[in-house]
């Protein structure tokens, strides 16, 4: 099979709010970018039902249509997309080199790709509990009452129980953030202590609107289409007991993974894998490579800063090569 050559100023990984945000200014830039889609083109809003806290919205915004209208803007501005696994990359020298396949699961390199400069916008991804119900509409109620974000879903829950799985800073976090819509809270933990903060686990424990259910699991998770979630199995590893349990959301609070693997022992990041940038820009310790978004914020995580940051990681490279363009026309005749 013939490998598919391509070289490209500016090359973005990733079609997340963070990356196609860098794509629509790169391409006004007349930097002609390339986004590589990966594993989840659009990013985790292509799972998300209802978007009603991103600016310019007035009456709410599904996730999906979201992503379309930021997809098709990029496009307006002459960017080109393509969706290819890319499987390792080598950015010892410029122009970079990402070696790409048609699937995770194919063994022959089709593409590779040679970029002066490169964006990392990979995201994150939320971590599950693997769970029947779990999953994302229509197979399950994942985004219709399941959810990872509660600064982003929890006004959806006005006056209704809702319960939050978890025992860390995230979870105390989100049960003490939903309080203010919710009718009750109750925290799900499979242990019979919090590992969160003293000071966090204080105060959902003291919360007057919060229960706690310790030495607790969740098995499944139950609803329709049409209602949402409507309860939930529990499972007491103590008492060996099973319980139905009636709620109308779960918020999944065990954290999150950056989906940055295949940069480790390449870029600095963090013990978590968020990939760490230099002071207020979106500058890795490589030069000629940014990263934004999820990848590189473990705090915001919010649409909205994510697609800011696509914008500053996209102005850095901008600004990168027209400081750097000779030496990049060198090591371009050299490497290509």
């Amino acid at each position: 099979m013939a490998i598919n050559e391509i070289h490209k100023k500016v090359v973005i990984l990733g079609s997340g709010p963070a990356g196609l945000t860098a794509a629509i200014y790169a391409s006004r830039a007349q930097l002609d970018p390339l986004v590589i889609d990966g594993p989840q083109p659009g990013g985790q809003l292509t799972i998300t039902t209802d978007v009603e806290n991103y600016p310019g919205f007035k009456s709410g915004i599904m996730g999906p249509i979201l992503m379309d209208e930021f997809r098709e803007q990029a496009l307006r501005f002459g960017t080109e997309i393509i969706n290819v696994w890319i499987d390792s990359v080598d950015l010892k020298q410029r122009p970079f080199t990402l070696n790409g396949k048609e699937s995770q699961d194919s063994d022959e390199i089709t593409t590779v790709i040679k970029a002066d400069t490169l964006i990392i916008s990979t995201g994150a991804s939320a971590k599950w509990l693997g769970i029947p119900g779990e999953d994302p509409v229509p197979e399950g109620l994942g985004g219709n009452g399941v959810s990872a974000c509660a600064t982003c879903d929890g006004f959806f829950f006005r006056g209704k129980p809702i319960t939050v799985v978890g025992g860390g800073d995230t979870a105390m976090e989100e049960a003490l953030f939903l309080t203010k819509f919710a009718s009750n809270v109750t925290v799900i933990h499979r242990r019979d202590d919090f590992r969160a903060s003293k000071i966090m686990a204080d105060r959902v424990k003291n919360h007057e609107k919060i229960d706690i259910k310790w030495n607790t699991e969740v098995e499944a998770i139950h609803g329709t289409k049409e209602t949402g979630v409507e309860s939930i199995t529990l499972y007491n590893n103590k008492t060996k007991q099973a319980e139905e349990f009636p709620t109308q959301g779960v918020f999944v609070a065990i954290g999150h993974k950056p989906n940055t693997d295949l940069f480790k022992g390449v870029l600095d990041m963090d013990e978590v894998g968020y990939l760490i940038t230099e002071g207020k820009t979106m500058k890795t310790n490589v030069e000629g490579v940014f990263a934004c978004g999820d990848a590189q914020d473990a705090y915001y995580r919010q649409a909205v800063t994510a697609a800011g940051t696509g914008c500053m990681a996209a102005i850095d490279a901008e600004r990168f090569l027209a400081e750097h363009e000779s030496d990049v026309e060198i090591q371009t005749a050299k490497n290509w």
